[in-house]
């Protein structure tokens, strides 16, 4: 057995704070059509864009969406990343917790890194053969323990957005 050298990479995602990220990994280059068919019947209002990169055959960053600013942010994420079948999804106009089910069940999605809108920083680890994602880093470490005043107004901003009753 031969061993190898690994190194790591931090690769921050470039976004505006009002867009939201879903990094992930899928095994094939109908991944990307699948991923803006679940997004595109989410509803009207969800704008996104998708950046794909095939690892094997022509190697190239796939793209779609609907909206050509978050179609460009997803595609420079996905070249920053470089990851071998990683896909990353940008949003607006929606949350990840609206269509993270559907993106889930899509057939050829192997698992999903991340779903925020806090800054992201991805560990690739990068070998002779390629590149893949190891980690990411979503937002912040915590600053301490909720006290029942959080815990209030945790309850109420659910039921004001509309996720609890």
């Amino acid at each position: 057995m031969t061993r190898e050298a690994v190194g790591f990479e931090i690769v921050p995602l470039d976004k505006p704070g009002d867009v939201n990220v879903i990094v992930g990994q899928a095994h094939f280059i109908k991944t990307v059509e699948d991923l803006h068919e679940v997004l595109a019947g989410a509803g009207p209002h969800l704008r996104f864009g998708i950046g794909f990169c095939e690892a094997s055959g022509d190697r190239l960053v796939r793209r779609t969406g609907n909206d050509h600013a978050l179609t460009g942010l997803a595609v420079a994420a996905a070249e920053a990343l470089g990851a071998g079948h990683s896909f990353v999804i940008m949003l607006s106009g929606g949350f990840p917790v609206s269509v993270l089910n559907q993106v889930k069940g899509v057939p050829e999605v192997a698992t999903i890194f991340c779903a925020t809108a806090n800054e992201v920083e991805v560990v690739v680890a990068v070998t002779h053969r390629g590149r893949g994602i190891a980690a990411v880093i979503d937002g912040a470490p915590p600053a301490g323990v909720e006290t029942d005043a959080d815990v209030a107004a945790r309850h109420r901003l659910l039921r004001e957005l509309g996720y609890k009753l």
